[in-house]
């Protein structure tokens, strides 16, 4: 049996909860590490300009992130953990990358927060979670208008309707 203190990482690092609306809040929050990483990113490579939005964002996710923690622990269960590192889903060269970047992360964030929704029975949990798919929308609805898309918003964010 190997001691606490001799424990590898891999044995401490917390487990997905089998509850269905536990697990969909633990997935949410893996989302949310991986977001702030990726804004890391997005800052990296965005015109000054956009340094606002870009830190308006990080902050949200940070306090999201937070809440979030609460709640799972709360309820007796343990918060996802952050990597050590993330792969972005597509070449990250160019301001136009960034805001195409920041836009996946809020469209793959609401979508994590709207699983929540559908699968929580817990309705502290349900009403953090369709603010969180709200903000989300949002930010990316931001995202959309400062890169020029005709269409910033769409009708079931988090949702493939």
């Amino acid at each position: 049996m190997t001691s606490p203190e001799n424990a590898s990482t891999e044995d401490a690092m917390p487990t997905r909860p089998g509850d269905a609306g536990t697990g969909a809040l633990f997935d949410a929050i893996a989302v949310e590490h991986a977001t702030i990483y990726g804004y890391g990113v997005v800052s990296a490579h965005s015109i000054p300009e956009m340094n606002y939005l870009v830190s308006d964002a990080i902050a949200e996710h940070r306090a999201r992130r937070e809440a979030a923690i609460a709640l799972i622990e709360a309820q007796g269960a343990e918060a996802a953990m952050p990597a050590a590192g993330y792969t972005m889903p597509m070449e990250i060269d160019s301001p136009t990358d960034a805001e195409n970047l920041a836009v996946r992360m809020e469209e793959d964030a609401a979508t994590a927060w709207r699983a929540v929704v559908e699968q929580t029975a817990d309705q502290e949990v349900r009403a953090f979670a369709v603010t969180a798919l709200t903000e989300c929308a949002v930010t990316a609805a931001r995202w959309r208008a400062a890169r020029g898309d005709a269409t910033v918003t769409v009708a079931f964010p988090g949702g493939s309707e």
